[in-house]
């Protein structure tokens, strides 16, 4: 899928009907109408922060979604209200999240496009993920237990590259490890 915001001037649009049908199809929720009846995915957009500590651990957040989501880790972010930049998003979503608002963004590292559940409906969610750090290693978070219930948040943790590369869980983004790895060497 194009990565490109439909909001850019060069961006694709959003999903028509064929479209939406084989997405809903592929996540199991095409009606027995069929093609038809399926309505394009919502245009979603959201903010999502890699942070790393010290010893460039990053802190997922772990969902135990009914299909097509499933259990998944994440990085922390959601998202955008209207009239809000991506990074303003993805900084405001990682101090609900974790409690923190000292974590300053360094950077967009990744643009991508995911069609996933959201509510109740099939999202066409346009991401942009950004780089952060903090100074203490595997930090605690602060008291975020009630907002993580009301999200669906069910477990945190900080994960290592190497517990990334071989881990047998959902982790989005796909191939994190990597783009962590490129992130840090480009510095």
């Amino acid at each position: 899928m194009d990565p490109r915001d439909p909001e850019d001037p060069a961006g694709s649009g959003p999903a028509g009907p064929a479209e939406a049908a084989g997405l809903a199809e592929a996540v199991g929720l095409a009606e027995v109408a069929g093609p038809a009846k399926v309505a394009p995915p919502r245009l979603r957009r959201a903010g999502r922060v890699i942070l790393l500590d010290p010893e460039d651990r990053v802190l997922l957040l772990r969902y135990d979604d009914e299909p097509p989501n499933g259990r998944h880790w994440a990085t922390p972010g959601g998202g955008l209200n209207p009239g809000e930049a991506y990074a303003a998003a993805a900084s405001r979503e990682l101090t609900e999240e974790t409690g923190w608002s000292d974590i300053v963004l360094r950077g967009e590292i990744l643009r991508q496009v995911r069609t996933m559940g959201y509510g109740d409906r099939i999202v066409r969610q346009y991401e942009r993920l950004f780089l952060a750090r903090t100074d203490l290693a595997c930090r605690e978070l602060g008291d975020v237990a009630a907002m993580h219930a009301s999200d669906g948040i069910v477990a945190w943790r900080w994960w290592t590259l190497a517990e990334l590369d071989t881990t047998a869980e959902v982790i989005w983004p796909a191939g994190l490890a990597g783009l962590i790895r490129g992130a840090v060497r480009r510095g």
